[in-house]
């Protein structure tokens, strides 16, 4: 605000009148949306917004409620009372199977997916300024299922310790490449995704020659897998997900500051004292290794790392990166199409890749009528 407007603001708020620009400012909804700082020992700084909060709050509700939803309910009828009776450490040896073996880690499995495949996302958008960048658009999820493809096809199974390390591997090496092609010519966001998406589709070609090469008991194995599904999930594979989650998002919150400054560009945050190459080098790696532990998981599942930040971004306001919305927005996304694949066909079901892929389609096309209606409207 120059000085020559400083004046008649002060002479209005004399008189006991706010200006049009007070009242913005001083509305719930900005206030509500303001970043708020939260210092931690070691330097780390976070920030957030009691509206972003406030969202994270709610979809974690929703999330606790179609967890519920789909232990209670199901093909095996188990009443409440034998259900609370599992969880408390009795029951039956059938109803403990299927609460505890089955039921249990599959809810888990869906929400710790969902909120990796949405922090992953999250990261991916942020680094590359653009909304398609999520991992399965520029190809690192290509990439990931073209490692777990070459352990399962070796003879590994669908899950377990080999498949996660070939997934995570696969995804770190196209990200070598894709950063590779762009890296010289300097990274930048529309780069970076027409690199992935090449990449990508030469690594679905190389995924589809893979499947060809295999007998047919190897290929039908893999070409399940490759849907993206929880139906036969374990705590051996939960397990690994659970205790790795939690150590890449505190690494993600502790990137929050520098990613907010680099997607105002690489050179005021550079100016502003960020090691722009090295954040953006370890973002990716962080990315990488969400998305490679999820799919180790669940296989492939496609259009929710896009969906989940930008739905978080839209409902919670909040500058720079929405780590904790698009976590439980990813949660909760996941979730409700694991249900809706549990149920909408039962007895049968169908793999939860399919209904996130339908979704994502939807989303996709309600974002581009949305920017129809909006580039009319200007």
């Amino acid at each position: 605000m120059t000085g020559a407007d400083e004046a008649p603001n002060r002479s209005v708020r004399r008189a006991g009148r706010a200006s049009p620009g007070d009242a913005r400012d001083r509305s719930p909804e900005r206030a509500a949306a303001r970043p708020r700082v939260l210092r931690l020992p070691g330097g780390i700084t976070l920030r957030h917004s009691r509206r972003a909060a406030a969202v994270t709050a709610t979809v974690l509700l929703g999330c606790a409620v179609v967890g519920a939803v789909t232990m209670f309910t199901g093909t095996y009828r188990i009443g409440t009372g034998g259900i609370v009776d599992v969880l408390t450490g009795g029951g039956s040896d059938t109803d403990r199977f299927i609460i505890v073996g089955q039921r249990l880690p599959r809810v888990c499995a869906a929400l710790l997916v969902g909120a990796a495949l949405g922090l992953s996302g999250a990261l991916f958008q942020s680094l590359a300024r653009n909304p398609l960048g999520s991992p399965d658009v520029i190809g690192f999820t290509t990439g990931s299922t073209s490692g777990a493809l070459v352990v399962i096809l070796a003879g590994g199974s669908g899950a377990g310790l080999g498949v996660g390390a070939g997934s995570v591997l696969g995804g770190l090496l196209t990200a070598v490449v894709v950063y590779g092609f762009t890296a010289a010519r300097g990274v930048s966001g529309n780069r970076l995704v027409l690199a992935g998406i090449a990449v990508g589709a030469m690594l679905a070609s190389v995924n589809d020659f893979l499947l060809t090469r295999a007998d047919l008991e190897s290929a039908e194995s893999a070409k399940s897998w490759t849907y993206g599904s929880l139906n036969a999930v374990s705590w051996s594979q939960v397990t690994p997900l659970a205790v790795a989650l939690p150590v890449l998002a505190a690494a993600a919150l502790a990137m929050g500051g520098p990613l907010r400054l680099m997607e105002m560009g690489d050179d005021t945050a550079g100016g502003l004292g960020v090691n722009v190459p090295r954040v953006r080098a370890f973002g990716l790696l962080l990315g990488v290794a969400l998305a490679g532990t999820a799919i180790a998981v669940a296989g492939p599942i496609g259009f929710l790392a896009l969906a989940a930040p930008q739905l978080a971004r839209r409902t919670a306001r909040s500058p720079g990166p929405p780590i904790g919305p698009a976590m439980a927005v990813g949660a909760l996304l996941l979730a409700t199409a694991d249900l809706l694949a549990q149920r909408v066909l039962a007895p049968f079901q169908i793999p939860v890749g399919l209904v996130t892929g339908a979704l994502g389609g939807i989303y996709l096309l309600w974002l581009l009528s949305r920017e129809r209606r909006a580039s009319g409207a200007g």
